[in-house]
């Protein structure tokens, strides 16, 4: 939603997001707690709410002309202009909500020189950044999910250690940068790192309400403010005053509650049944139950405040497969919250019972052995019933399929070289890339084809410096040329087109190898899921290539596809080769088009159609020819071993890999073995 330019709208008209509202205030209430993350679908007021929080927040008191905003009566938060304004009287003022964009750069988040100070009496001044602005206020990231690498780097730092740290371009300066973090996503444009996405205190997931009568509320609303901003927020300003004396007197408050032992440990065991990572969990929970009984009016921390508070602080750090559903982390939550605490208070009616209720299930998902729900009553019961293992070698009837094992953090799989054509390059994390943003690895003249970024000043400076004698220069300013100005060059990482081209035929159906081949695939899909990229799927078997799934940002579909994927015939292996050209090649063609990565998966046998070996190594040559940058995945197994995807893989000029040296783990494990 659009916001005035001027006028924040209401938190308190925020309607049917109470979690959300509950969230902020909480956060408001206790700034420790670490902030908020945001997720829903577009539309969902998300931001609108965010920029409504900093009304209802206590002034807080600074120097006159202190840019750092340390806090005149804590001895330990030292400003670095503290000498400047020992003396400036203390003011009062509001909150701030700093917003930093997700094109951010580095100079801007953190600081850097002042330009105009620098080229006009050559003086390197450090001017603060946004982590400077946003001490002892809010800092919002829209988008949080999108952001940059190199300056999610930059706050896990400043979140950590509640202070930044600028060292380069001739400044060393750190300063104070406490703040609360919020951020908003959509979940369909990828998650977040999990080292950030800890560090959120809360999370809460959004949703547009269904109840048409909340929904007319919202449109009247929201029209009411767009018609008169002014006078929308002055019906809505008593209701937000009260909002704000009920945050300052809670903060205040806070003090005086008490969290027991009895609750305390109730607490670790509702963390502890949810199996989060770390302890970061309990002090968060504990923290935020502290912060809600406050702001319920209670002095004694009971478990209805635990409750309302895991289900703020713990789900989003259950380490799960990112695409599990959602919803089975909150059922998971309200069982490790009832064996804890007990049933809730006011449960919810039991559902209707099932006139034909499916067996329940017995055990998880993909790599846990599945269900028995949907086999013959014969085999119900049995270990492993749906995937019974064959002695490896032996085929299935063309057309059967076959789950996937368990998944496994792969290695690192990127296209060769760093990227170099200018606007090309995607945001991702996967491959070495050029970019407008990412860490400065040098200058360039402006007038040189890889000039793209901004004004690099101390390669500026550093050029004209020789040349101030010739132009005459005693004193004064710099006297700059054309010549002399240089454009940073940014070194990032970007995401790719992760082709899979998998072999489907009969000589990987055996089910122990295929079992191990999908979940290579599936631990590679998940792989791409975490570094933005977008994934195709082709296959080859029996006769023909097939393009499963064209080029999307969903890899959940292509999981889904691969689990589906049949196997079984003969090895069509250059008409999987050529039909993985053709999609590269129309890729190519696209508007914006990322950096392909093409991962051949197969045992390099060739079997379908006449001179079938010939024609793949041919196929093979005109890939190579396109200067595609090609994995391929070695699926064979036994002692007897041809080598043919080895062959492959030097006519394609790919890295080769083995099945299991795509198992980082593995080859951790490998590396460290050769090294004893």
């Amino acid at each position: 939603m659009p916001q005035h330019p001027t006028l924040s709208y209401p938190l308190s008209a925020v309607v049917g997001s109470d979690d959300l509202v509950l969230a902020l205030l909480l956060a408001a209430v206790a700034p420790e707690v670490g902030g908020v993350l945001v997720r829903g679908e577009k539309g969902t007021a998300k931001t609108t709410a965010v920029r409504g929080l900093a009304a209802v927040l206590p002034p807080v008191e600074v120097r006159e002309g202190d840019r750092f905003s340390s806090d005149p009566r804590d001895p330990t938060d030292v400003s670095p202009d503290a000498d400047l304004v020992a003396t400036a009287a203390v003011v009062s003022r509001p909150v701030r909500l700093v917003e930093l964009p997700v094109g951010a750069g580095e100079d801007r988040v953190t600081g850097s020189i002042h330009l105009e100070r620098a080229l006009s009496s050559g003086r390197a001044e450090y001017e603060p950044g946004l982590l400077a602005k946003a001490h002892r206020g809010l800092l919002y990231v829209d988008e949080v999910n999108l952001l940059h690498d190199h300056l999610v780097d930059l706050l896990l730092d400043a979140a950590a250690t509640g202070r930044a740290t600028v060292e380069r371009d001739g400044v060393s300066v750190t300063h104070p940068a406490r703040f609360v973090l919020v951020g908003t996503m959509n979940p369909e444009e990828g998650e977040l790192r999990p080292q950030l996405l800890d560090r959120f205190g809360l999370a809460v997931d959004v949703a547009a309400p269904r109840d048409p009568a909340l929904r007319v509320e919202v449109v009247r609303r929201r029209l009411a403010y767009e018609a008169d901003p002014a006078g929308f927020v002055a019906d809505w300003a008593e209701a937000e005053q009260r909002l704000a004396d009920r945050v300052a007197v809670t903060r205040a408050a806070r003090a005086g509650v008490h969290l027991s032992d009895e609750v305390l440990l109730a607490v670790a065991e509702v963390c502890a049944a949810f199996e989060v990572d770390g302890l970061r969990a309990d002090i968060v929970t504990a923290r935020t139950a502290v912060a809600h009984a406050a702001w319920c009016g209670r002095a004694e921390v009971t478990r209805e405040d635990v409750r309302a508070a895991a289900r703020l602080a713990l789900p989003h750090r259950r380490r799960r497969n990112p695409f599990d559903s959602p919803e089975a982390d909150g059922e998971r939550l309200e069982q490790a919250l009832d064996e804890a605490l007990g049933p809730d208070e006011q449960p919810d009616p039991d559902p209707e019972p099932d006139p034909d209720p499916e067996p329940e299930p017995d055990g998880g998902g993909r790599g846990e052995g599945g269900t028995d729900a949907g086999l013959p009553s014969g085999q119900q019961g049995r270990p492993d019933a749906r995937t019974e293992t064959q002695p490896d070698g032996e085929p299935q009837p063309a057309g059967s399929t076959v789950g996937a094992g368990e998944t496994f953090r792969t290695r690192l799989l990127q296209a060769q070289g760093t990227n170099r054509r200018a606007g090309q390059a995607a945001a991702g994390r996967r491959s070495r890339a050029e970019s407008t943003t990412g860490r400065r690895v040098g200058a360039v003249a402006a007038t040189d084809a890889r000039a793209r970024g901004g004004l690099h000043l101390l390669g500026t400076v550093l050029a004209a410096v020789p040349s101030q004698h010739v132009r005459g220069r005693t004193d004064g300013p710099l006297r700059l040329a054309p010549g002399d100005l240089r454009v940073a060059v940014r070194e990032g990482r970007e995401a790719n087109l992760v082709l899979f081209c998998v072999d489907a035929s009969g000589s990987m159906a055996a089910r122990r190898r295929m079992g191990e081949v999908k979940a290579a695939i599936l631990s590679l899909l998940l792989d791409a899921y975490q570094r933005r990229d977008t994934v195709g799927l082709v296959t080859f078997g029996g006769d023909t290539a097939t393009l499963v799934l064209p080029p999307t940002g969903s890899v959940d579909v292509a999981a889904a596809r691969l689990e589906e994927l049949p196997a079984g015939g003969r090895t069509p292996l250059a008409e999987g080769l050529l039909e993985a050209g053709r999609v590269l090649d129309r890729e190519r063609r696209r508007a914006g088009a990322r950096r392909p990565l093409l991962v051949v998966v197969t045992d390099g046998r060739a079997t379908a159609g006449p001179d079938a070996v010939r024609r793949s190594l041919d196929a093979a040559d005109r890939l190579a020819v396109t200067g595609v940058d090609c994995v391929v995945v070695d699926c064979e197994s036994g002692p007897m071993r041809m080598g043919l995807a080895g062959t492959l893989a030097t006519r394609l000029a790919a890295e080769h890999l083995a099945l299991g040296a795509v198992d980082a783990a593995a080859l951790h494990g490998l590396v460290r073995g050769h090294a004893a």
